[in-house]
């Protein structure tokens, strides 16, 4: 039998619905497996133990009193989470993992979290990363380095590696994160779980400490595919504090999933991914996906897509510029410590984005750079044209030991990743199977705003394989 905190956020619901439990029994669970794993996962920097406590016992008040109708209102009541420590939660410190913003409480909170708090959720506790997001591993935070649960000598993947081995540890029932440039995606496929990068402006940024603002996507970080949709259902929608948020109503999406079907479906196969060099045994096991789907009804179409060198090239040039320009304003007077307080990591981002866009240098760098990131976007079109979704590898590697990253250059763990964030679309990466006993992730990319077909069809291979359903033993 389950333990209470390995539940999913709709056996959680369920048993909450039933009175199996309450809502604090899920919270002490959680607390219990964080207090016995977390010295040497390292995944939290804060755990707000007495606020969970209160709002867990608010919520059994809640449930006593009304019963299942209390769901209809607050659909995630009483059901905890871990949050990445770039939203601002008011009351709760709230630092990006980075030593200028050390002791900051912010007096107002994101609209994420708000909406969560909305929802019924309770915050368990804000969850480490490389600060500022600047990096793909947890070893660029300020602080300390994350470990994967699934061996704690190799990174869980970043820069939301709190939040995902938060999830794969069964700390929580459900985490959320922020994906600039694969953010939530490689510590999701690093981590054995399920990661959803929204369309860029489906989900709000207000009270989301800035990355590169032109790609900055909040996201749930869960079990199940299923989990993910009612996540999204809850955090997505128009925002009047965030001009970028679409207008588009947002659809039942736990629904509406289970109405699609790989029967017929049409996922593109990208030469260009598969051409690269990557690991033998992580191409195995997306090969082996990939024949599961198209067991299942998918239709694999080769496709060709730009190489994704072009994506990359322009994510370092445009990031790295919106960096500089959003850490300006940690200046140490209005808020935040002073600017020698910033890491190696985030003063070297801040450099080549000032270079790019300083005087002489902005047409040859910063603007070509936006002329390349329209035509990748012009590609995707195109193959969207052919294809209703695209398939690859989510990470080139399997979760690699820590330390190991100091003679690599940091992106190139993003390679698979940045073109889905330059276009703006909507990627899912689901466990996909394993290598060397280490989780191995697939991505499917649709079009912005399909998040229903990439969901659906996630959910479809979940139906029919059991990766998502195994968790490491601690």
């Amino acid at each position: 039998m389950k333990k209470l905190n390995e539940l999913t956020v709709l056996q959680s619901i369920e048993g909450l619905k039933k009175r199996e439990f309450k809502s604090l029994d899920l919270i002490e669970a959680c607390l219990l497996a964080i207090k016995k794993h977390d010295s040497k996962i390292k995944a939290f920097l804060t755990v707000t133990e007495e606020l969970a406590r209160e709002k867990a016992e608010a919520a059994d008040k809640e449930i006593k009193l009304n019963g299942e109708y209390s769901f209809e209102e607050k659909p995630l009541l009483g059901v905890p989470y871990a949050c990445k420590d770039n939203f601002n939660t008011l009351g709760i410190e709230t630092t990006a993992s980075s030593n200028i913003l050390k002791g900051y409480i912010p007096p107002y909170e994101s609209t994420v979290t708000k909406r969560l708090e909305e929802a019924g959720a309770v915050i368990l506790g804000k969850t480490n990363m490389d600060a500022f997001a600047h990096g793909a591993s947890t070893e660029t935070s300020d602080f300390f380095t994350t470990h994967n649960p699934w061996d704690i000598e190799r990174v869980p993947g970043g820069s939301s590696g709190g939040s995902a081995a938060a999830v794969s540890a069964n700390m929580c029932i459900f985490a959320i994160g922020s994906d600039t440039g694969g953010s939530i995606r490689c510590p999701a496929s690093w981590s054995g779980i399920t990661g959803l990068k929204p369309t860029y402006g489906r989900v709000s940024r207000y009270g989301l400490i800035a990355m590169a603002s032109s790609t900055d996507s909040p996201g749930p970080m869960t079990k199940t595919v299923e989990d993910a949709a009612l996540v999204l259902k809850m955090i997505a929608g128009k925002d009047p504090y965030d001009a970028t948020t679409s207008y588009e109503e947002v659809p039942n999406y736990l629904s509406e999933i289970k109405k699609v079907s790989l029967k017929g479906l049409k996922i593109g196969k990208p030469r260009s991914y598969f051409d690269t060099d990557f690991e033998p045994g992580v191409k195995n096991a997306v090969l082996k996906s990939i024949e599961i789907l198209k067991e299942n009804g998918a239709e694999i179409v080769d496709i060709d897509l730009l190489d994704f060198k072009y994506s990359l090239a322009i994510y370092t040039i445009i990031q790295r510029s919106e960096v500089s320009s959003n850490l300006a304003r940690f200046d140490g007077i209005r808020f935040g410590h002073t600017r020698d307080h910033f890491g190696f990591e985030a003063r070297k981002r801040m450099m080549l984005g000032s270079y790019a866009l300083s005087s002489g240098y902005y047409d040859a760098y910063y603007s070509k750079a936006q002329k390349v990131r329209t035509l990748i976007i012009e590609d995707f079109k195109k193959a969207f044209e052919k294809v209703d979704l695209i398939i690859g590898p989510t990470m080139p590697s399997i979760a690699y030991k820590i330390g190991a990253k100091e003679d690599l250059y940091g992106e190139l763990t993003d390679t698979m990743q940045t073109p889905g964030s330059m276009a703006g679309l909507c990627v899912i990466a689901v466990p996909g199977g394993f290598s060397e006993g280490m989780p191995v992730g697939i991505q499917l990319i649709g079009e912005q705003l399909a998040e229903t077909k990439v969901m659906g069809a996630a959910y479809a291979f979940q139906d029919v394989t059991n990766f998502h359903k195994k968790f490491p033993e601690l």
